[in-house]
């Protein structure tokens, strides 16, 4: 659906986008985070046509961007992190006025309206004055013009910014609805957000991809933690020996236990081998586990290391 390959993009001096390269299936919810200035907002006026790239190519269903953008654009559906709504329209209004601009023909416009509005929540809304709506309902009738033509792509800028927690689920649980017909882009400071939302996630830092994984995967970790009731002669040599294993860690810990942090080798699950040795030992085990990223770690330590 996304094909992106080698996007390059300069603002004077200051290089937004550095050979970005990275594509998107159809049907996926792909995260696209970042820190501020990582590029985020450029990558997405290009994906969407209002920017060309200096360098590089962006195709949105089989279609390059850069040389048909009205036809991409018909394949896009676009909220930007400011949505522009005009506040003395009514929903109704407004909307059919989307659809006028966006070509849907005359004899499928109710129906395409009825769609969106239905599928945001707004039939209650329709004469109300967009200025009058409560920020959850505004960021509705984006979500709603940006479905309107039945877009086979959904870029999502932000979309819960400045929203209270009962909203955000709100919105949240719509985009999952959305996803049964559009495959979505989703840009968001919020990692929970992403976590919650997401299949997968690219993380920009400096104009470039430093992580491109499913969520899954970025969780999952080669380390593992064993804690047991005393301290046992010579412990951190065997667990050293075993296959895959690169450094071990142990210590007293606050509540009397002995911890043994175990790094492995990337790919290696090392909880069945420590298991089996522990259990020949006769250790008196108190837990093991595998360790787990979550997405704010893994965040921080590429921004921190860029």
């Amino acid at each position: 659906m996304i094909f992106v390959e080698g996007l390059t993009k300069r603002y004077g001096e200051i290089q937004a986008l550095r050979g970005m390269s990275f594509q998107v299936e159809q049907g996926e919810i792909v995260g696209l985070l970042g820190p501020n200035g990582a590029g985020k907002s450029t990558a997405i006026k290009c994906l969407t046509g209002y920017l060309h790239p200096d360098e590089g190519s962006v195709h949105v269903d089989g279609i390059n961007v850069l040389d048909a953008p009205i036809e991409a654009q018909a394949r896009i559906g676009y909220l930007p992190e400011n949505t522009p709504l005009y506040p003395e329209m009514s929903v109704q209004a407004y909307l059919r006025m989307i659809a006028e601009l966006r070509n849907v023909p005359e004899e499928l416009i109710v129906e395409k309206l009825s769609d969106a509005i239905i599928a945001t929540g707004l039939e209650q809304r329709l004469t109300q004055p967009i200025g009058q709506l409560s920020k959850g309902l505004r960021q509705r009738v984006g979500l709603a013009q940006a479905i309107l033509h039945k877009p086979r792509l959904l870029i999502l800028d932000e979309p819960t910014i400045g929203l209270d927690p009962t909203q955000i689920v709100e919105i949240r649980n719509l985009i999952k609805d959305l996803s049964g017909n559009s495959t979505i882009l989703f840009s968001s400071h919020i990692l929970s957000e992403v976590e919650a939302v997401c299949d997968r996630v690219i993380i920009l830092v400096n104009g470039e991809v430093k992580a491109d994984s499913r969520l899954d995967d970025i969780a999952q970790t080669s380390d593992a933690t064993l804690i047991i009731e005393n301290a046992v002669p010579n412990i951190d040599s065997m667990l050293n020996q075993l296959d895959g294993v690169k450094q071990v860690k142990c210590e007293l810990t606050s509540d009397g236990n002995y911890s043994c942090e175990i790094v492995g080798e990337t790919g290696v699950d090392l909880c069945p081998a420590i298991y089996d040795l522990a259990r020949s030992e006769k250790w008196p085990v108190r837990e093991l586990r595998r360790d787990v990223r979550t997405l704010e770690t893994v965040f921080n330590d590429l921004v921190t290391i860029a």
